[in-house]
């Protein structure tokens, strides 16, 4: 299968090959074709597996229609999203396949001065990708309308729905058009979270191309059993030993900072990304750590959607997540395209039915690692 026989449009097809993308990955091959479709869909697929893609090609091709000349262009796509370096990368693909198109499109977030987002709006657009505050402060200011929405993406639904951000959500459903196509993408979708997404999507299709419990094989999973006050220690160890480009994971955005403190003090150069950070803060350390100017760096579950990284080779699970979903999610960001990769846990008593929950879903035993 190649993306000219999907019937994508030569101007996105050139941009493809610009790109050197020739054959689509498997959530686009089955998910380009319900959106040119028009139908809603609820795509679950693993991060790094083309995604932004499988939504950007088709709402791209849609709406790429001549402009009437004197008529203000109206937001007519609307991509949702929770991380602002997750809009950033999604206004990047856009930027990508859209080159030989006459669309516009911007992104808005918080966290930076709202004057330059609002000039490029007043300057009119057709693709929006927002995070939910950002975009509900300036609909309450006027500045956005949303009666022309033919499109509405819903990038990492499970993420949206389940930390947070559900009421901004049932603010904007309202405010958006009756007649619309919806499109739900996201890594993990436990059944509360499907079952939320049924009163919000109609009539999808469903498309899921990696099971939510796989694992990939070429990640060695290590279990480390310790109590809470020696987890620093533990992880300032094997970071000394190890000299590996390393993500950690942890629970809070205070645990994340603590984390980093420690590790800067024992001379492990690292920086931690969490909501709380600033823009332009947060930016910079993904750009020292793609770089290797760091070679570890501790984010919270929802700041880490927007990282995207190649050539990670270790994952560490400081906390381990509440939901075992998420320790699927979390390490496959290691041990991509054949390579292998390392994820580490660390675990204490309280910890124990996580633990549990991970090998149910897995189907795997995680090998145990005595500690002193």
């Amino acid at each position: 299968m190649t993306f000219k026989e999907l019937n994508i449009s030569e101007p996105i097809l050139k941009a493809l090959i610009n790109k050197k993308y020739e054959t689509p990955t498997p959530i686009q091959e089955q998910a380009i074709p319900v959106a040119l479709s028009g139908q809603d869909l609820l795509g679950i697929a693993q991060t790094g597996t083309g995604k932004t893609a499988a939504f950007a090609i088709p709402i791209i091709q849609k709406l790429n229609q001549p402009q009437p000349k004197g008529q203000k262009r109206e937001i007519k796509a609307l991509i949702l999203t929770p991380t602002r370096e997750l809009a950033i990368q999604i206004d990047e693909c856009f930027s990508d396949y859209s080159k030989y198109t006459d669309l516009r499109h911007t992104v808005i977030f918080g966290g930076v001065s709202q004057i330059p987002q609002v000039e490029t709006l007043k300057r009119g657009i057709d693709i929006l990708i927002a995070t939910p505050g950002r975009l509900l402060d300036l609909i309450n200011q006027k500045i956005i309308t949303l009666n022309h929405i033919r499109h509405f993406v819903l990038d990492e639904a499970d993420r949206m729905l389940d930390m947070g951000f559900i009421h901004d959500i049932k603010r904007l459903l309202p405010i958006l058009p009756k007649r619309k196509q919806t499109l739900f993408f996201s890594a993990t979708m436990p059944l509360a979270i499907a079952n939320l997404s049924k009163s919000i999507l109609h009539n999808p299709a469903k498309v899921e191309v990696t099971p939510v419990s796989s694992t990939v094989n070429t990640i060695d999973q290590q279990l480390y059993f310790v109590e809470k006050p020696d987890k620093s220690s533990l992880l300032v160890s094997i970071l000394e030993k190890e000299q590996k480009s390393t993500l950690v994971f942890s629970r809070t955005k205070h645990g994340a900072d603590k984390i980093a403190r420690v590790l800067n003090k024992r001379g492990i150069g690292c920086e931690a990304i969490h909501g709380n950070k600033k823009q332009g803060a947060r930016q910079r350390a993904l750009s020292n750590f793609k770089l290797g100017k760091t070679h570890v760096i501790i984010a919270t579950d929802i700041a880490a959607r927007g990282i995207d990284i190649s050539n990670l080779e270790m994952v560490i699970n400081y906390d381990l997540p509440d939901i075992a979903e998420t320790y699927v999610h979390r390490i496959g960001r290691t041990g991509r395209a054949g390579k292998s990769g390392t994820a580490l846990s660390f675990c204490t008593q309280e910890e124990r039915t996580m633990v549990k929950d991970i090998q149910k879903l897995t189907g795997k035993k995680l090998n145990a690692v005595l500690t002193a």
